[in-house]
């Protein structure tokens, strides 16, 4: 047991890693993903934007979770029924362009035609896929992130979101007590899953030390818990919306830091440990905080 977690509140192990290459496309589960400054690395470094260069997401398009991506080697391939494969080289863009996301409006660069096609094709609207530009800082919110310089790149507002295996076990019993069937964690899209801890403990911890080897440790700040809006309700595998979940949570998950939205998650962001590994299997320790 290292030193930080002799002095621990909580400990227990990262259980699940998932990056999401394409901002509301289907996330790519690993047993390993470098940790940067946005967090994961590649993590939201494209999105889909609308003619006028507005983001996408399965908000307003479900079918996007059908669209699977794969990394390898120097490409990123993208797959959706019906459609032949997309590839996307990693270190090739296009033309420069202006997006928004939510009330950011920041320069990216445009992945050219035949990838603009392919998404106007599968989501039966005209589309293009963007880049973020990586020369570019988007800062998360200084109310949560506090005295953390902060930033990220097309994720809603933090590097990184956190959830627990024990968060999902009691929303899944909630769900069998109604007679409805169990849910996966990808519906919450998740960064990082931790294991060894009790329901929700992810919102009552501030600071996350996790023991990478080699005497390293990286330190992540819990900052905001994260609201839900309509996407854990749909099926990740049928793209299929039912409020069974978002029903569930509204019973228990009613939060007053923000004012009685619904929650599941914590936003996190990057204190220390940027270029570091983080594997399935690592240790971390935190203290729990209280208002």
């Amino acid at each position: 047991m290292s030193s930080f977690e002799a002095e621990s509140d909580v400990t227990g192990t990262i259980a699940r890693l998932f990056v999401y290459p394409v901002k509301s496309c289907a996330g790519i589960e690993v047993q390993e993903a470098l940790l940067t400054e946005t967090g994961l690395d590649l993590d939201r470094a494209w999105m889909v934007v609308d003619a006028q260069g507005q983001f996408l997401t399965q908000r307003s398009l479900p079918r996007m979770a059908l669209i699977r991506p794969q990394i390898k080697l120097d490409e990123l391939v993208l797959r959706a029924p019906g459609m032949l494969a997309l590839h996307v080289a990693l270190d090739v863009v296009e033309a420069p362009a202006t997006v928004t996301v939510w009330d950011d409006t920041v320069p990216a660069w445009d992945m050219g035609a035949v990838a603009a096609q392919w998404f106007s094709d599968f989501l039966g609207q005209p589309c293009r896929l963007v880049r973020f530009d990586p020369d570019h800082r988007r800062w998360s919110s200084k109310q949560w992130a506090g005295d953390v310089a902060a930033h990220t790149q097309f994720a809603d507002g933090f590097s990184l979101l956190v959830t627990s295996e024990g968060s999902m076990d009691g929303l899944n019993e909630r769900l069998a007590a109604a007679g409805h069937g169990a849910v996966g964690v990808e519906r919450f899209r998740p960064n990082l899953v931790l294991g060894g801890v009790d329901a929700h403990d992810e919102d009552r911890i501030e600071d996350l030390r996790i023991d990478a080897g080699a005497q390293s440790v990286v330190h992540l700040r819990h900052v905001k818990p994260c609201a839900r809006c309509p996407i854990p309700n749909i099926d990740p595998t049928t793209a299929e919306s039912s409020p069974v979940v978002g029903d569930a949570l509204s019973a228990y998950r009613s939060d007053k830091r923000l004012q009685g939205a619904i929650t599941f998650g914590m936003n996190a962001v990057v204190v220390r440990g940027a270029g570091t590994l983080l594997r399935v299997g690592q240790r971390f320790g935190a203290n729990y905080c209280f208002d």
